[in-house]
């Protein structure tokens, strides 16, 4: 089975112009979409909709950084043990030590300022792992760039209990 990049006439690499994806996949879609199987047989359905499902798949992971770094780690063979490996350096710990203490300081205050303050601080901390996971896979460096995923991961999830915190001062 050929890869999400090769599904779209991609090469694998981490910088990819979001433009010739969304036209491939609009292109792909065209070709593959149920909807233009409606009077094919059963068989003929099933596989458009395999492809169907497929496409929007690929597309889901590569639109997005972290799905598509991850990806990328995982076809040159580097596995990121999200389950398993929670191991991470000892500066990043304690930054994520330092991130929610902020948070819930600005919880319990109520602090806008504050709570806007921790959401730069993470806009700022998930640009530098980009850009580095981005150099790292430029230079093949597939298990250093693992690490960053995995790190990534930490401060999507905490930018979305930062989400949360903003909706619940704002209810």
């Amino acid at each position: 089975m050929e890869n999400h990049f090769a599904l779209f006439g991609m090469t694998p690499r981490f910088a990819i112009d979001i433009a010739v994806l969304d036209a491939a996949y609009r292109e792909l879609q065209g070709r593959v979409h149920p909807d233009k199987f409606v009077a094919a047989s059963d068989a003929e359905k099933r596989v458009a909709m395999q492809w169907a499902t497929r496409a929007n798949e690929a597309y889901q992971t590569l639109k997005s950084p972290l799905k598509r770094a991850s990806y990328l780690c995982e076809l040159n063979g580097v596995d990121l043990g999200i389950e398993s490996n929670t191991s991470m350096p000892m500066a990043f710990l304690m930054q994520q030590m330092s991130w929610r203490e902020a948070l819930e300081e600005a919880r319990d205050a109520k602090d806008l300022l504050a709570l806007e303050q921790v959401e730069s601080a993470l806009h700022s901390a998930r640009t530098l792992q980009l850009d580095e996971i981005a150099a790292l896979l430029d230079q093949a460096e597939y298990a250093s760039a693992g690490e960053r995923v995995r790190q990534l991961m930490f401060i999507e999830k905490f930018a979305d209990e930062v989400g949360r915190a903003f909706e619940a001062l704002e209810a």
